[in-house]
């Protein structure tokens, strides 16, 4: 087992990630040299999906798994992310191919429930795995999930603002946060998490990953990276009412307050057609 760098968290229906950190991985993230960061926005093919109400949506574990009782949420938002990015990253053809519907919400919600299995047992530091128990992944397990199903290439990390910035101009990243309790209701659809009032003073939930689908706007003041005019867009696993249409903002002055207990993951295909 590597030396690796783990945080972990409570586990509930609505948050699930822990955040795990591999140096052998680290060690290839590509560095920011100073290229031009434009804004981008990466649409997932998939609808917004919902990682609770799972019995609502029509989705019954007992009949997935041998020996498991229906559960009526999983803390399953790692896969639940990795599901909206894959759908990003193939076709509606190849995503059909891989079992993933993109046309149905519950559908894909089952067929994320099944990677976050998988997901479960590439995290070989977890003591327990899905569907046993609801344990939560990491994004580092997911992305190995994927990479063993042979959906992806290979993914690569990002540990600064810039970094994200540069992996957001080829494709969506995959982003593990510490959720805090104040963030669970926004003020408006529209506005960003740093909007809330004393959020930092608001007790750490859990972990939780979503997946940074846009960067949407862009801001140097006197010719320097401005952290706090520079804004990202996540696309949320709970349900297409929630923030605005599934998604939420936030600048990357939060992420800079917040940079040490983030991880930011970015599964690839760049070695061969989608």
């Amino acid at each position: 087992m590597p030396d690796l760098d783990i945080t972990q968290y409570d586990v509930t229906g609505s948050l699930g990630r822990h955040r795990v950190l591999d140096p052998r991985s680290l060690a290839y993230r590509r560095p920011y040299t100073g290229e031009t960061i434009r804004t981008v926005e990466w649409a997932p093919r998939v609808p917004v999906l919902d990682q609770q109400d799972l019995l609502k949506q029509g989705i019954h574990t007992s009949q997935m798994f041998d020996g498991v009782q229906d559960i009526d949420a999983l803390g399953s938002c790692t896969a639940n992310a990795a599901t909206a990015c894959l759908s990003v990253l193939l076709t509606h053809d190849a995503c059909a191919k891989a079992g993933l519907d993109t046309t149905n919400a519950a559908a894909a919600e089952k067929w994320a429930i099944g990677l976050y299995a998988d997901a479960t047992r590439a995290d070989q530091w977890l003591d327990y795995t899905w569907p046993s128990d609801d344990c939560g992944s990491s994004g580092l397990g997911v992305a190995k999930a994927l990479r063993r199903r042979g959906l992806i290439d290979q993914y690569g990390h990002a540990k600064t603002a810039e970094e994200l910035c540069m992996l957001l101009q080829t494709g969506p990243v995959l982003m593990g946060v510490p959720w805090h309790t104040a963030w669970f209701e926004p003020t408006s659809s529209t506005a960003l998490l740093d909007e809330i009032p004393n959020w930092e003073k608001s007790p750490v939930a859990g972990g939780h990953e979503v997946l940074i689908t846009a960067l949407e706007s862009v801001a140097e003041v006197e010719g320097d990276f401005s952290y706090e005019h520079t804004v990202i867009r996540c696309r949320n696993s709970w349900t297409a009412g929630w923030g605005d249409q599934g998604s939420f903002r936030l600048s990357l002055a939060v992420y800079q307050r917040l940079r040490s207990e983030i991880d930011l993951i970015q599964p690839r295909l760049d070695a061969r057609s989608q």
